[in-house]
């Protein structure tokens, strides 16, 4: 497993198809870092209340003030991450937390940063600033999704796979009609060689979420590397479906859809059936 980078406003552009896991999948490890406006809009409420006072509007006015700041100090530290600018990308989101300390999506992505520089430096005291602060990060938003998956992958990277399982799990278990954690949970399976486990998940995942486009790539990922091309190319239609900024996803529907027609044609003309096999995927992460 690698490590983490910013959410960028449009996060299909960072996907990596073969990862089957959508737009939170990054380009250094199955996260990405977080470049606001963030999907997660839960103060931006603040804007739709009536003020009953001219006290409490500027109150309002204050702390959207900051937020507003936060935001643009973290997507400057994302450009400045994507650039390779990991030192300068550290202190924008330092300045993120400093103008709002509650705001998570800066703790992510101090933190994803700050494991990157200790993977690339191999400096453990960094590895342990990264944890606490993805830790920090949950404390302020208890449902962040790629923070859960960074801390996952941090825990698994030194050694206590335990710890990152129980940390998805019970994720899981605290919000059983949230798709993503059992999203992320399936994530962490496949990539322990229990695509079976993995695969009952992200049925769960579309059960509670249909219209989930991440559960339906990686679940129809899974079943092409299974060998049931069929139902993998209707998982992929159904991505595409709630998600048509996905164009790797186009153009594996379109190979899925020669490859079964051709061997539907060869085992006519052989006079018989044949099992279709599944093609060659990449082997990236979710």
């Amino acid at each position: 497993m690698a490590t983490h980078q910013p959410i960028t406003t449009t996060p299909a552009t960072s996907q990596t198809f073969a990862s089957g896991y959508g737009p939170v999948a990054g380009i250094v490890g199955g996260a990405a870092m977080v470049n606001p406006p963030s999907r997660r809009r839960r103060r931006a409420r603040q804007s739709v209340l009536i003020l009953a006072s001219f006290a409490a509007g500027m109150l309002v006015a204050t702390a959207g003030g900051c937020q507003w700041a936060a935001n643009g100090q973290n997507a400057q530290g994302t450009r400045l991450y994507q650039q390779g600018q990991y030192t300068a990308a550290l202190q924008e989101f330092q300045k993120a937390i400093a103008t709002d300390p509650q705001n998570a999506d800066g703790y992510y992505n101090l933190a994803a940063t700050t494991h990157r520089l200790g993977l690339q430096r191999q400096d453990a005291a960094l590895i342990s600033q990264a944890e606490a602060l993805y830790n920090q990060c949950l404390d302020h938003d208890p449902n962040h999704v790629e923070c859960h998956r960074g801390l996952a992958v941090l825990l698994v990277d030194t050694g206590r796979p335990d710890r990152a399982f129980a940390l998805i799990k019970n994720w899981a278990t605290q919000n059983p009609k949230f798709a993503e954690a059992r999203i992320e949970l399936a994530r962490l399976y496949e990539e322990a060689n229990e695509p079976q486990t993995a695969l009952k998940y992200l049925e769960d995942a579309v059960q509670l979420d249909a219209n989930n486009s991440r559960a339906w790539l990686a679940l129809g990922r899974l079943r092409e590397q299974g060998g049931d091309l069929a139902q993998a190319l209707q998982n992929y239609q159904r991505s595409y479906a709630v998600n048509p900024m996905q164009p790797m996803v186009s153009e594996r529907i379109a190979a899925l859809s020669r490859q079964i027609t051709s061997q539907y044609d060869a085992s006519l003309s052989a006079g018989g059936t044949r099992l279709a096999q599944p093609l060659a995927s990449p082997t990236t992460r979710y």
